[in-house]
């Protein structure tokens, strides 16, 4: 057996060790449903900062990322700034769901907004959403764990039965030990993901030869025509440069994009499917699990847009469009601009085989880093896949049995189901990665824009008491649809019943998510417009006049007002939007190094300086306009637990 096996293997044992501590620990205090679903609301600061941001950046960020920047090159680079998008959400709407949570005793995002619409569609929904997010994401995860561990031991276990043996260990763990366990591990995922890609990004940079010859390779291939993309419409290598603002033909009639996918609009819409990692209903549960909205200003800002960032736009950029000049990509190779040929040009088929190849350099040299590594990519992928095991069991509990099959059940009821609910999910999640990876493929594209679905329901609550029940009911339906019907998954739906749609996966170069809240607050408005009632309103009113007494600005933060809207959309058009063409020129043009004037090329000096700028507006936002800080004055919680005192419960204000 090969020493990196041994060390893997060894590596894989303490962390499998570890997990099932904390699943063991967290299952002897879990006294309650509110200690197992959402921790007690007792979470400490630390924990929820390295937690949350382990549960955004999953294995997607650790293997995908670097393949997708490996084929598509710098214009997909710009997906990198969901270290900033993603937290945006969380700025949007943790505090004030932390705050309701607080005061009104609920455990699942399906309760808060069945309380406050007076309907349960809308808590039907936010489970669907759930489920719909869950199970393909979590396949997605447990499938690359597959992958990965079939590559290195060089197919000594088999991706199948790597994949059903890793998941098992993070099934017993999130099981038993509930939210808590999922957070104390996630502590140690984080710190490996990140120390994973920043040793991965440092192999790449030496595979190079350092930073100079990276900057010259890049420079030759910039000059050329090489690229899966060609070149863009203004004689740019695709690779250095987004394809324009938006292209109306692509998507039409399926027309294949011209220089690339990833126009300014594309980039802008692919960043709200982002949004909705934080915007899903996992995440508000992580929000009611905490002591208090203290940790949630320094995960935002320091934790995932700054320490995050500044791992993808520079150690990511490293592994990605590095793996061009290694021998990844055969055209390159084939045209004379690759320094080596380290890395198999089979890569080009299968993007997320990047990383793994990457560890496997040091297979002869240093094979316990390799069983390192492995354990960081293992450690990232199980991450966001516990987190959405643990909530999703809750909200099935909670939200379906308990509301309409077992209104009864008392604590220790709620933690079985919950634990049934966790494998009823894995299982599926196993089920079709293993027998039918081809429809995971499809509906893990959809996770995200699903999540980002939850938005105007969650500004509702948060922020805007004028939107209905009837409102958010049907625009999060609309919603829903159209991200389906504008993604693979849909037309494959189409097909099924004998029809052919008109417009391909993502048409005008608008990601699906884009579509879906287009659809989503077109409905809301219209509806909510139409449904309006005077009953209903001070209902909602309610909850909104406590949120204004608590989390409301003083005379000289609202001056600021205006300042934080023109900030925060200056940042959307220009760093992930439209505006972005100009960062392909700004600095130098592509194909002449001699012009690039920071010594790279202008749209990664673009992305660097907006990633920058992007951390002082969400520092803005978080910590200026208060809206991540602990509120200015003391509330007390009307109801700890709403599942304590049945369906039930004190009205809010009372």
């Amino acid at each position: 057996m090969a020493p990196k096996v041994i060390w893997l293997f060894a590596f894989v044992a303490a962390y499998w060790a570890y997990c099932i501590f904390w699943g063991i620990k967290g299952m002897t205090q879990a006294k309650s449903a509110s200690d197992y679903f959402i921790a007690g609301r007792g979470l400490s600061v630390w924990v929820f900062v390295l937690a949350a941001t382990a549960t955004s950046f999953s294995g997607w960020t650790f293997m995908g990322h670097p393949g997708l920047v490996y084929r598509d090159g710098f214009q997909y680079a710009y997906a990198s700034f969901y270290t900033i998008t993603i937290p945006f959400t969380g700025v949007m709407f943790l505090k004030r769901q932390w705050m309701l949570g607080k005061r009104f005793g609920y455990v699942t995002p399906g309760e808060m907004l069945s309380d406050y619409f007076r309907g349960d569609a809308i808590r039907i929904l936010t489970v669907l959403v759930a489920l719909l997010f869950s199970i393909p994401y979590l396949g997605v995860q447990l499938g690359a764990s597959g992958f990965l561990f079939n590559v290195l031991t060089d197919g000594l276990i088999s991706q199948n039965v790597g994949m059903w043996v890793l998941s098992l260990v993070v099934l017993i763990y999130v099981a038993s030990g509930g939210l808590k366990a999922v957070a104390y591990v996630d502590t140690v995922q984080c710190i490996l993901l990140a120390l994973g890609i920043i040793i991965t990004g440092f192999i790449a940079l030496d595979a190079v030869g350092g930073w100079t010859a990276l900057n010259e390779g890049f420079a030759r291939l910039a000059a050329s025509d090489v690229g899966r993309w060609g070149v863009t419409e203004d004689g740019h290598n695709a690779y250095f440069a987004i394809p324009g603002v938006i292209q109306f033909t692509a998507g039409l009639g399926k027309e294949t994009p011209t220089g690339g996918l990833w126009t300014g609009i594309m980039v802008l819409t692919y960043m709200f499917a982002l949004m909705g990692i934080q915007s899903a209903p996992a995440f508000t549960m992580w929000a009611f699990g905490n002591k208090s909205p203290k940790p949630f200003a320094p995960q935002q800002v320091w934790a995932s847009s700054f320490a995050i960032g500044l791992i993808l736009f520079f150690f990511t950029a490293f592994q990605g469009m590095g793996a061009h000049l290694l021998g990844a990509n055969p055209a390159v190779t084939d045209a004379g601009l690759a320094i080596s040929s380290v890395i198999p040009g089979s890569v080009a088929g299968k993007p997320d085989s990047l990383v793994p190849f990457y560890f496997n350099l040091m297979a002869d040299t240093a094979p316990a880093l390799v069983g390192l590594l492995a354990v960081c990519a293992l450690a990232a992928m199980q991450s966001t896949g516990a987190a959405y095991m643990s909530t999703a069991g809750g909200m099935l509990t909670r939200d379906l049995i308990k509301r309409y099959l077992y209104p009864n059940a008392d604590h220790a009821t709620q933690k079985t189901f919950g634990r049934a609910g966790v494998a009823v999910i894995v299982l599926s999640a196993l089920t079709v990665a293993t027998f039918s990876s081809d429809a995971l493929v499809l509906l893990g594209g959809l996770a995200v824009a699903f999540g980002f679905q939850m938005w105007p329901s969650l500004a509702a609550v948060c922020w805007l008491p004028w939107i209905t029940r009837q409102g958010a009911t049907w625009g999060l339906a609309a919603g829903l649809l159209g991200v389906i019907f504008t993604e693979t998954f849909g037309q494959t739906i189409a097909g099924w019943v004998g029809l052919e749609l008109a417009w391909g996966r993502w048409p005008w170069t608008i990601h699906s998510a884009g579509w879906g809240i287009i659809f989503n607050i077109l409905v809301c408005v219209v509806v909510s417009t139409m449904t309006q009632n005077e009953a209903d309103l001070s209902h909602r009113m309610k909850f909104h006049s406590f949120l204004r007494q608590h989390a409301g600005l003083s005379a000289d933060k609202k001056k600021l007002v205006p300042a934080a809207w023109i900030v925060a959309l200056a940042w959307m058009f220009f760093g992930i939007g439209p505006g972005a063409v100009i960062g392909n020129t700004l600095f130098g043009t592509p194909g002449d190094s001699a012009t690039w004037t920071f010594g790279i090329p202008s749209i990664w000096a673009w992305q660097i300086l907006f990633w920058l700028l992007g951390v002082g507006m969400m520092w803005f936002l978080a910590y200026k306009m208060e809206m991540s800080t602990v509120p200015t004055t003391e509330f007390e919680a009307i109801v700890e637990d709403i599942g304590d005192v049945g369906p039930q419960k004190a009205a809010p204000g009372s």
